[in-house]
């Protein structure tokens, strides 16, 4: 992540509870949450990589220590497989167990993978419900198990990761595209029940973004070719191109902001 990055004072000492924080947008997200001064907590399976996402935190708080910069805690790692509902709710309440209430929660986890990428024809009952276990079910128990303590603690923000799948629209994963969608529909009926209590509640929706999985399986010199003939900017977006919006979204800056989406695909959809 490049060094250079917003401060937002309202962001410190926060909890931040973040899903999917291993690897790509999610780590990313973790990392710039960090760097805020909040205590980050993330969920994820691919215990390797959360490793190298918490030494990497690690690392930049030793640099911040050496020039006298700010504080930066240690990101906490919850192993934690997120289409296992028992298990999900057990951990929800075992952070707020040890942590108290959550004030920032970012639903970033999601399956991209082959079992994600498969057309009307071949999905089968078991792929169906994997998808939608995997990309949609845990976005809502993960909000309704954190909300309550948002609501005693006066404000919160959840921030929901969407995607352009379904807008562009991309065929050949239309369970995937279809778990996106009703994400955007779950932020803005959800930000209307719970407003009143001084809860925001939006969504980001990433375009093509180059995470090392992403370019180590997907973005092909053919398919790259494809995003920039769809995006605006000719370039590669990155995960920190998410992640500042999502820690925008979070903070004090955008407390006027619930129930919207904002698109974060370099202009290819061009549209909310």
């Amino acid at each position: 992540m490049a060094k250079a990055h917003a401060i937002y004072p309202s962001l410190h000492d926060k909890t931040v509870v973040i899903s999917g924080g291993a690897e790509g947008i999610g780590a990313a997200t973790v990392e710039l949450f960090a760097l805020q001064g909040s205590q980050v907590i993330f969920l994820d399976i691919a215990n390797d990589a959360a490793e190298k996402t918490v030494a990497n935190v690690v690392a930049r708080a030793k640099e911040a220590e050496a020039r006298r910069g700010p504080v930066i805690k240690a990101p906490i790692f919850y192993s934690c497989d997120l289409t296992d509902l028992p298990k999900l709710q057990a951990t929800a309440a075992k952070i707020l167990e040890e942590h108290g209430p959550v004030h920032v929660l970012v639903n970033n986890a999601a399956a991209t993978g082959s079992g994600a990428r498969l057309d009307t024809e071949n999905v089968t009952p078991e792929a169906w419900d994997f998808n939608i276990n995997a990309n949609l079910r845990h976005v809502f128990f993960l909000s309704q198990a954190f909300i309550p303590g948002m609501k005693h603690a006066g404000a919160g923000s959840i921030i929901n990761l969407g995607s352009i799948t379904w807008r562009i629209p991309a065929a050949g994963q239309p369970v995937y595209a279809a778990c996106k969608a009703a994400i955007m529909g779950l932020t803005r009926v959800q930000s209307k029940e719970v407003g009143a209590s001084n809860i925001r509640i939006n969504s980001v929706m990433p375009g093509a973004i180059a995470t090392e999985r992403q370019k180590r399986d997907v973005l092909t010199p053919e398919y790259r070719a494809e995003v920039f003939r769809g995006q605006s900017l000719q370039r590669d977006l990155v995960p920190e191109d998410v992640a500042k919006v999502i820690v925008f979204l979070g903070s004090d800056e955008a407390s006027g902001v619930t129930g919207s989406t904002y698109v974060v695909d370099g202009g290819w959809v061009s549209d909310p």
